[in-house]
């Protein structure tokens, strides 16, 4: 019988990195380029003086401070008085192992998932790692980005390589179009929400489909972003026009003729016609509305109008509990819809919804209105980048105007281990990427939702859409 030899975007870029096969299905990979931000770094650094070795290869490893720095005007790397180690204790690794440092001040400072892709260093057929679960983000460029935890960083930098597992390979495709007010968010909370958490264990994700290709490479980003939400490995986009258009000139993109040849490369990862995968899921887009989760998982979610569950009607034990649970922690009512709940901030930012197309799409919103008065509005730029474009375009001023708190670059109430928090009891809605208990901070309860929808609701003060606001 004759083999199928065909491949998917994925095991292309899989066998083009393998070094050696070490046993069963686990393999040495090489890693193209290491990301290393200040929250992460340290211990993995510790343990290379420990073991009294240096970083392989300094050129393909970058670092940035994101995490746990101060988003406030005019802020330094001492600001956020618990960050100052961490940023310091990253500037004297980088000293010491000469390794390029993008800090506080720097014009290219930003989120980290935010400045590999804008930079040009994610790059379509890459592999690219680093210290943070939302690595996946990078997938979007046509590169194959995962999280690593820290002793896998420490193997990074004192060998430019990973052993890996092979994992399964799934493919969604999102069909048609989406319709008025629906977003790249809302497209990948709405597949969560069919699929479940646990969708995604064991496999790398390939999103394709004409809604896909429909995307800019910024909704792609944000896609891809939320792979890990249900559990996925990694999640990308194959490259095709849209990303070299995006990455044409790039400051870290190849240049000249050099350009030429990887383009001619990047045009043959497309998965083949016939190729196998483990796992195909299909959405119609037109059936997406505006997403908002409603519980303590990204996988509870719903359109604003739909009625939240009744834990009574769950067979499952251990899904019931958790829908109580949930409700309990976030004050909500099983049958009542969204819609018009009350809410105390609105967060515009983080890796998966803090570019310069996501502000646009919220500045859209606030034009001319202002943020109720019971709500604090934040918009934290990804990048620096990211914030001197909006600001060219007067977008600062919109906010402003409106009544929003305009921040310096980083990844702020996302995570909020810096100075930027929700209190405990209050409601956020956030176009962050998880809603877990505390995320936001201690007893914080937090609503998922695109910018659009993010901004419409902190200037109604109570839940809705951009549609909503308008009619």
């Amino acid at each position: 019988m004759e083999q199928n030899t065909s491949q998917t975007f994925f095991d292309k870029i899989w066998d083009s990195h393998v070094i050696r096969h070490i046993e069963d299905d686990v393999y040495l990979l090489h890693v193209d380029r290491h990301m290393v931000h200040e929250c992460t770094s340290g211990a993995a650094f510790a343990a290379l003086k420990r073991s009294d070795r240096r970083v392989h290869s300094a050129d393909l490893t970058y670092s940035v401070v994101d995490h746990i720095l101060s988003t406030a005007p005019g802020r330094t790397g001492e600001t956020f008085p618990g960050g100052r180690e961490f940023v310091s204790l990253l500037r004297k690794n980088c000293a010491e192992h000469d390794l390029e440092l993008i800090d506080f001040d720097d014009p290219r400072q930003g989120i980290v998932h935010v400045i590999a892709p804008e930079l040009g260093i994610a790059l379509p057929g890459t592999t690219l790692v680093c210290g943070d679960s939302h690595t996946s983000t990078c997938g979007g460029m046509g590169c194959w980005a995962w999280g690593i935890g820290t002793s896998e960083v420490a193997h990074v930098l004192a060998t430019q390589s990973i052993l890996q597992r092979r994992p399964k390979r799934m493919r969604v495709n999102f069909h048609g179009k989406a319709g008025e007010g629906v977003y790249a968010k809302d497209m990948i909370l709405h597949l969560i929400g069919q699929v479940g958490v646990a969708a995604g264990q064991g496999h790398t994700v390939e999103y394709a489909g004409s809604a896909i290709r429909g995307l800019g490479i910024e909704g792609r980003l944000t896609i891809c972003n939320m792979s890990i939400e249900f559990g996925a490995k990694a999640g990308f986009v194959a490259p095709d026009d849209v990303t070299f258009e995006y990455l044409a000139g790039k400051p870290y993109a190849p240049q000249g003729q050099l350009w030429d040849q990887a383009v001619s490369h990047w045009r043959t990862l497309c998965s083949d016609a016939d190729a196998a995968f483990d796992r195909e899921v299909d959405i119609d887009c037109s059936t997406i509305r505006p997403q908002v989760t409603w519980g303590t998982s990204p996988e509870d979610v719903s359109s604003l109008d739909q009625p939240l569950p009744d834990p009574a009607d769950i067979a499952d034990p251990v899904r019931r509990r958790a829908i109580e649970e949930a409700f309990s922690y976030l004050g909500l009512e099983p049958g009542k819809p969204l819609a018009g709940l009350p809410v105390d901030v609105a967060f515009i930012g983080s890796c998966t919804n803090s570019r310069l197309s996501d502000l646009e799409a919220a500045a859209r919103v606030v034009k001319g209105r202002r943020v109720a008065a019971n709500v604090r509005g934040l918009v934290v730029p990804g990048s620096a980048e990211v914030r001197n474009a909006a600001q060219a375009m007067g977008l600062d001023k919109i906010f402003t105007d409106a009544g929003f708190e305009w921040r310096e670059a980083g990844c702020s109430m996302c995570v909020a281990i810096n100075d930027d928090f929700v209190d405990p009891g209050k409601r956020c809605i956030s176009s962050s990427n998880r809603n877990f208990e505390g995320r936001q901070g201690p007893k914080s309860r937090t609503h998922l939702a695109s910018p659009a929808t993010v901004a419409a609701t902190a200037v109604a003060g109570v839940i809705t859409d951009e549609c909503g606001l308008l009619s």
